[in-house]
């Protein structure tokens, strides 16, 4: 072989590497999340930092308006994955952005502490009032942390069967804080979605993130959705973004990732890293 096919081999294997390399991921990019395929962007909004009796950080220091300015000024970016809960009080700050962005252009997920098919019901028509929807697409049973936490919660988990099968709910599951619910989780099938705590430091985890990580592959096999959070660890790895992003977009068992941004500068950085920390995870 002349020195004209080397170089035109050489061409070729360059170009096909280029070809075949995998694109920077993208905090837009769109997920089929789980078995019912609910479509979302691969960063959801999230508004519950420090999340406890009906208030976060994002409700107290932006207030009703701030709140739905920063979902929209997301949206705008690509992010049409909002995270809210009960417990955050957020709902209300998601229905006023819902007056600029029209309902089925996102996707809201939402967390319940209802135990009982009472509670269940009551919490639904609470929530559908609240967020001014008629459906959510993704709602959790907020914070298992027991083993036995599907016996003890079954009222409420029928209810959300029945709700996914008249599609006032798009999908149904847990979100999940201890080693020993996250294992109930990834060997129930009706936990089609969770959202569990992933990071590379095991800060505000259930488990270092090598044991983590093996039940999210089990969960992963068994054809469940997987929403990563505390990726910052609750604010305390705010000094290694890079490295968390790295990390979670690295792995092939978390399919999308909720972070609490607190304000547009820290949305606009945090999508921008997105891109370049995949490609170096």
């Amino acid at each position: 072989m002349n020195r004209r096919h080397l170089l035109g081999a050489g061409v070729g294997w360059a170009a096909h590497r280029c070809l075949a390399a995998p694109l920077p991921k993208t905090a837009g990019d769109r997920i089929r999340l789980g078995p019912m395929q609910v479509e979302l962007s691969r960063l959801a909004m999230g508004t519950g930092t420090v999340g406890v009796g009906g208030s976060s950080n994002q409700t107290r220091k932006l207030g009703l308006g701030g709140l739905a300015d920063l979902l929209a000024a997301g949206f705008d970016q690509g992010v049409t994955f909002w995270d809210s809960a009960d417990q955050y009080g957020t709902h209300p700050h998601l229905k006023a952005a819902l007056r600029r962005i029209p309902r089925e252009r996102v996707t809201i997920l939402s967390k319940t502490h209802a135990a009982t098919e009472a509670e269940m019901r009551a919490d639904l028509d609470r929530f559908q009032g609240e967020l001014g929807v008629d459906y959510l697409d993704i709602l959790l049973l907020h914070a298992m942390a027991d083993t036995a936490w599907p016996e003890r919660r079954k009222g409420a988990m029928a209810v959300l069967e029945e709700a996914r099968q008249k599609g006032i709910v798009r999908t149904h599951g847990a979100s999940i804080h201890s080693l020993e619910a996250l294992k109930t989780a990834a060997g129930t099938p009706w936990a089609q979605v969770n959202l569990v705590r992933i990071n590379p430091a095991g800060v505000n985890m259930d488990a270092d993130p090598q044991t983590v990580v093996a039940v999210l592959r089990q969960m992963k096999a068994a054809g469940k959705g997987v929403i990563g959070m505390k990726l910052l660890g609750q604010g305390r790895l705010r000094g290694r973004v890079e490295e968390c992003l790295q990390f979670v977009l690295g792995l092939d068992c978390v399919d999308c990732f909720t972070v609490g941004c607190e304000s547009r500068a820290e949305l606009v950085d945090l999508v921008k890293r997105i891109p370049a920390a995949s490609a170096r995870g």
